[in-house]
């Protein structure tokens, strides 16, 4: 594992941002293009929302690899950090402005739909994570009161996953099984106190 963190730590994280942009505008082309199917506003939403929770599972596994396995990504969490934020926030770009398209419609959907009442909520607390996310705002919060503030990062996933299950119309296996592993991976994190009895 000494030689597989030794390669790991002369990769650098910056590709990460270019490979999500990229990776977005592959997708936008797919669906301006007719690839993705009849619907292709609603292919794009869903593959951005997909593409979104399965990078939320890699950043949850980045600690239990490094406690588990001794493989060590922490470099790569902030940028997978922001790549999520990026991808919550155009799927939710696409729903706002390709999909729904009238604001009082958008606000009636976040009152009327609980799916999409979560999905903002775990969007809304992704901002101050994303605007964080930088050696400036560690130094400016301190690293105890920054740790605090990003502890919010697991009610992001939580919610992100249930907002992925309820947007379902039906109980899907796909999302069932994102909200399984997000789950373990929240218990692997706990730290577990061994249990002593007293006489």
């Amino acid at each position: 594992m000494q030689k597989i963190n030794g390669f790991v730590r002369r990769l650098p994280a910056w590709p990460i941002y270019i490979v999500s942009v990229a990776w977005f505008g592959w997708l936008f082309w797919q669906a301006l293009s007719g690839a993705m199917g009849p619907d292709p506003v609603n292919a794009l939403e869903l593959a951005l929302g997909t593409l979104a929770l399965q990078l939320m599972v890699a950043l949850l596994a980045i600690t239990p690899a490094r406690k588990y396995l001794g493989l060590n990504l922490i470099k790569f969490r902030r940028a997978l950090g922001l790549a999520v934020f990026f991808f919550v926030a155009m799927h939710l770009g696409v729903w706002m402005i390709l999909d729904v398209q009238f604001l009082g419609q958008v606000l009636n959907d976040l009152v009327k739909r609980p799916f999409i009442t979560i999905g903002m909520a775990s969007f809304v607390l992704m901002v101050p994570l994303a605007l964080t996310s930088n050696n400036l705002s560690i130094r400016r919060l301190g690293p105890q009161a920054w740790n605090k503030l990003h502890k919010l990062t697991y009610a992001v996933v939580i919610l992100g996953a249930a907002h992925n299950v309820l947007i379902q119309k039906t109980w899907e296996t796909e999302p069932l099984v994102y909200l399984g592993i997000i789950a373990a991976l929240l218990v692997m994190r706990i730290k577990w106190r061994p249990f002593m009895a007293t006489a």
